[in-house]
């Protein structure tokens, strides 16, 4: 069962930039952009860690902490853009297992959420980030993709659908699995979203898209990413 992750972040951009790497590292992932909404996905989700910003339009995410903390032990990882040391001091002093200022990395992130959720007796493995294989090379972290050494351009979807293969490299993805992860959990059955946005990824990454070499079909389940 995937843990679920309740992040609480305002802005679009980045809010949907790390629900998009959190889905691919195999979390489930649900949204708020404010307090209100985030005490009510909290009580009714259960998350299993907690990313928080500070600065939500109807308060301060420092209130949430503290209720949080009042209520149990949820891992909390709080994510601003204040590198005030004296308030970093007050908020782990309040609950905060780690405090990240931004801009940070997205490897950072998830090292700080696997001791977070460690401390708490969950173990998670560090996730694959890097592929490289023949004329292949994928870097998850920098969101990059390049072919003979040179630059490919990939959709945001294209992305997540490739990224989410290279985490479970050697292994089958099955397609409920890829759509779940990719599209959302109420995608389950539109399969030929999986064909299309196959056949362009190996239109872009393939020499032959007809006998591609890394990503294979593995018929009737889904679809597996060669191990580098």
């Amino acid at each position: 069962m995937s843990l679920k992750v309740l992040l609480v972040e305002d802005d679009r951009e980045i809010r949907t930039l790390m629900q998009s790497v959190l889905t691919v590292e195999g979390f489930e992932v649900v949204t708020a952009v404010s307090l209100s909404e985030a005490r009510s996905l909290f009580a009714n989700t259960a998350p299993d860690v907690v990313v928080l910003d500070l600065g939500l339009p109807d308060g301060d995410g420092a209130t949430l902490l503290r209720e949080l903390r009042r209520q149990g032990s949820v891992p909390v990882v709080v994510v601003s853009a204040r590198d005030n040391e004296e308030q970093k001091i007050g908020l782990l002093d309040a609950g905060a297992d780690d405090y990240l200022v931004k801009p940070f990395s997205v490897g950072e992130l998830l090292a700080r959420m696997r001791v977070a959720l460690r401390h708490r007796g969950v173990a998670l493995a560090p996730a694959q980030t890097v592929y490289e294989l023949d004329n292949v090379h994928i870097d998850l972290e920098q969101r990059a993709v390049r072919l003979d050494g040179r630059p490919l351009h990939l959709t945001p979807t294209e992305f997540a659908l490739l990224a989410r293969l290279v985490r479970s490299a050697g292994r089958v993805v099955t397609h409920r699995q890829l759509l779940a992860d990719v599209w959302g959990a109420e995608f389950t059955e539109h399969t030929h979203y999986l064909r299309i946005y196959m056949g362009a990824l190996r239109g872009k990454l393939e020499a032959d898209p007809a006998e591609p070499r890394f990503l294979l079909t593995e018929p009737g389940v889904g679809y597996r990413l060669v191990a580098d």
